[in-house]
């Protein structure tokens, strides 16, 4: 490992006292003082010309924190201009001989010489993180301006992409169909750097008619395998497509490719470059290709401890997007611990210049600039080993770095969305002190971390398990661990959402709806003195008649009510909540998506909401069906049963269908399956915010009320065809009978709630169509219950009638007049003026 050199700056202080004696004197030879540490690792050697009484130190640079730049850097230092502070002092007076002249005063002069770093420039679309560029896959360096990559070429007729150094590419010639690897790549290479620039090497053309099967039967002492290696990686290199069958073949072959006794660095390459791939594939609960991988997972371990025993030192590490194999040897009696950094770049993979080892360096910290997203230390006993004991001289250590958890299936830790890293530790020969890791999760957009747990792979239990683990802090995102052994070790972590909870109502809402209010308001108050001005005969059938209107009103006004106070959850802020990270107890995470328990309010608003709006919609086809029945028989009065029975359904369905919703979708523990978070209102989306079709948005509401709709327009058909073919005013073909029949279909249209059709619509639209329909609907919806006012109650003769006399009450009230009468005299006058009020 060779860690980046990190500058401090570089102070100069020069101290210049000069006070002259009462007679002249020699001048003092100048004498300079000049000490320079050597900066690690590589010295540095600071010259300055020599200055009258100079100290000039530069201190030693600081080893930086693990991971903090992908490939070591020179650092220029600029130097800016000087900063010169002269100060004058004035010594106090004492007694000189009377020809002596007094000492003049003293000037001390400092300066003082500081360094600015110029601002971190990353390029070719590296992203700056806490004073590192994180570069892409193919550029490495301090500011992403190292290529490292091989350029696209052809090779034998077949042609390649840019691919970074130490990956495969494949080549744009495919196998053709009908071949059993149809679609698969032709021949692959390897981007390597041993030769500059980097170039590729090693040409491996496929057979189009092997499969993964053929090569697992063709393993044997005698066969080719780096031609078979090679087939396999070809024919997993589009893991998306793989079975469950042919990632547990594949798992297999390379399982035995790397147990194999002699191989070529070619062939563990291949088989490596294999396992990564396959880390890709869909996991399934197929339990042979579980027992596949992680018998793969343990020779993996075995193989990074004997990879710097059967290689070169350029070969003891082998990288591929998707896995990191690393190996040393050290000697345990000189050394304080081994430390295996890994950093990925923008995509999230595993390149060779962004992997580091440090076979001897001490604890680390969690600091501000730490950036690495996987760490492991091992710190070994004072000496080699506790108690004094003679150790080996040379101890094998081997690190494993998976991507994912796929080649690890638990059965406690259910994973939704979270991606988990894995990284195994061994050392051959001597057991560490401690084992300390830092883990970066990968967190998705619009969530934050919760809560994590230090973890091991438990082969006997085929999951996860805490003991012997313990956790440290979380500091910056970054998760640390410790842990008194050695195997795969994982930070299990939880996140939670980060919802932002919706303003207040838009002012065209807040405005329709209160306009509705006092619609429905005015409406129910008309509609109940009016039933009681009638005469006892006429009022049982006209609140029978009246039941169902006043009904929706009813229930329309109780849903905009709790529309408005309640809709928008009162939730708190993600920002303002802090994962609670108990340090003190590590146990297995049950999850890694953490829901807040349900506290109530807003559940029961979204049931409420749920129920009136239902009642509402119910109660608009027991009008339409009632009035059907008056219109088509020519009756004013309705069947005995009508009035139990209409009330039956327009409360009691419902109440049925929210019930049922509630008992299905709710969970004290989730309430998220039953309502939003941003707003009390059922679920409709899935985490990737599309509609889902089995929340409760759909089953519950948008198919029921679809049905509702359906059932009132064909309602509206019959109502308006029966009216326009009995009534004899309809007839006829003057514009007074045209206004009137728009007039009664349009009002019951309004009653019945089709403008509601529109959101449908708006659910199945996009750009401009979308905006317009969305404003409409929202204008018709909003201000439906001052529609039913205008329509249903401001045209009726008796409101009319009440609205008339209520006008001539207020105009012929007489408002009395009282004359007062004030007399004021201004003495030095002797005149009086008199003044009159007039109040009421």
């Amino acid at each position: 490992m060779n860690p980046t050199t990190a500058t401090h700056p570089t102070i100069t202080t020069t101290d210049q006292a000069t006070t002259p004696p009462p007679y002249p004197t020699t001048p003092p030879i100048p004498t300079e003082v000049h000490t320079t540490r050597p900066t690690p690792p590589y010295p540095t050697t600071t010259t300055t010309p020599p200055i009258p009484t100079e100290v000039n130190t530069t201190r030693p640079t600081t080893p930086p924190h693990p991971a903090t730049t992908t490939t070591p850097a020179t650092t220029t230092t600029t130097r800016p201009p000087t900063t010169t502070i002269t100060t004058t002092t004035t010594p106090p007076a004492t007694a000189h001989p009377p020809t002596a002249h007094p000492p003049p005063p003293t000037t001390t002069t400092t300066t003082t010489t500081t360094t600015t770093p110029p601002p971190l420039v990353c390029e070719n679309g590296g992203r700056p993180l806490n004073g590192v560029c994180i570069c892409p896959d193919d550029w490495t360096g301090k500011t992403c301006s190292v290529a490292n990559f091989c350029r696209a070429q052809q090779i034998s007729g077949f042609n390649f992409l840019r691919t970074p150094v130490g990956w495969y590419a494949y080549s744009k010639e495919i196998c053709p169909p009908g071949t059993s690897g149809a679609g698969k790549p032709k021949a692959s290479t390897r981007c390597s750097k041993r030769n500059i620039p980097p170039s590729f090497q090693e040409l491996r053309v496929l057979q189009c008619e092997q499969t993964l099967a053929d090569i697992q039967q063709n393993l044997t002492s005698s066969a080719d395998l780096e031609t078979l290696a090679a087939s396999a990686q070809m024919l997993t290199s589009q893991p998306e497509d793989l079975t469950a069958e042919e990632v547990t073949t594949a798992a297999q072959i390379a399982d035995k490719l790397l147990t194999s006794v002699n191989v070529s660095q070619n062939v563990r390459e291949a088989a490596v470059a294999t396992v990564s791939q396959i880390l890709n594939a869909d996991p399934s609960d197929n339990n042979q290709e579980n027992s596949a991988t992680l018998s793969l997972t343990l020779t993996l371990s075995r193989l990074s401890v004997d990879l710097s025993l059967i290689s070169d030192q350029f070969d003891s590490k082998l990288v591929q997007p998707n896995i990191v194999v690393q190996s040393a040897q050290i000697s345990a009696a000189d050394t304080q611990g081994v430390q295996f950094t890994a950093l990925s770049g923008t995509s999230g993979s595993f390149v060779a210049d962004r992997i580091q080892l440090d076979t001897n360096t001490s604890a680390i910290a969690v600091e501000t600039g730490f950036i690495a997203d996987a760490v492991v230390y091992l710190q070994f006993p004072p000496g080699g080993a506790a108690g004094g004991l003679q150790t080996p001289s040379n101890v094998s250590v081997g690190f494993v770095l998976y991507q994912n958890d796929h080649f690890f299936r638990s059965q406690r830790y259910r994973r939704r969305r979270a991606s988990v890293r894995v990284l195994s530790a061994t050392v051959g020969g001597l057991k560490p002190q401690q084992v300390q890791m830092f883990f970066r999760p990968m967190l998705l957009d619009n969530t934050s971390l919760w809560d994590f747990s230090c973890v091991f792979w438990d082969y006997d239990l085929e999951d996860w398990s805490a003991a012997g683990c313990w956790k440290g802090n979380a500091s910056d995102g970054v998760l640390q661990c410790f842990c008194n052994h050695t195997t795969n070790f994982a930070a299990l972590w939880s996140f939670r959402e980060n919802y932002a909870y919706a303003e207040a109502l838009d002012v065209i809402s807040i405005v329709g709806l209160s306009f509705s209010i006092l619609g429905l308001v005015v409406t129910i108050i008309h509609h109940i003195t009016d039933n009681f001005k009638r005469k006892s005969g006429e009022r049982k059938n006209y609140r029978n008649s009246q039941l169902a209107l006043l009904s929706i009103c009813f229930s329309l006004l109780a849903f905009i009510i709790t529309f408005l106070s309640g809709v928008t959850n009162r939730g708190q802020d993600a920002g303002e909540v802090d994962a609670v990270l108990d340090t003190d107890t590590n146990g297995v995470l049950d999850s890694d998506e953490h829901v807040e328990a349900d506290g109530g309010p807003c559940s029961a608003v979204t049931a409420l909401l749920h129920f009136f709006l239902l009642a509402t919609f119910m109660w608009n086809s027991v009008y339409a069906t009632q009035l059907v029945l008056l219109v088509r028989k020519m009756s004013q009065n309705l069947p005995p049963c009508w009035t139990p029975l209409s009330a039956t359904v327009g409360w009691g369905v419902p109440a049925v269908v929210m019930t049922i919703t509630l008992g299905i979708a709710y969970r004290v523990d989730n309430p998220l399956g039953y309502r939003q978070e941003e707003f009390c209102w059922l679920a409709a989306l899935d985490k990737s915010k599309h509609f889902d079709f089995g929340k409760p948005m759909f089953w519950g509401f948008l198919l029921p009320i679809g049905l509702i709709l359906i059932y009132n327009i064909v309602l509206l058909v019959l109502v308006s065809r029966t009216t326009c073919r009995t009534d004899p005013a309809l007839k006829s073909s003057n514009p007074r009978s045209v206004w009137r029949k728009f007039l009664i279909s349009f009002s019951l249209a309004v009653l019945l709630g089709l403008s509601w059709t529109l959101g449908y619509l708006v659910l199945v639209t996009t750009g401009t169509a979308h905006l317009v329909l969305s404003i409409v609907f929202c204008l018709c919806t909003t201000t439906q219950g001052l529609q039913i006012f205008v329509l249903f109650t401001a045209r009726t003769p008796s409101f009319k009638a009440g609205v008339s006399q209520l006008v001539q009450t207020i105009s012929s009230v007489n408002i009395q007049l009282r004359e007062f009468t004030y007399n004021l005299q201004r003495e030095w006058t002797h005149s009086t003026e008199s003044y009159r009020d007039l109040t009421d």
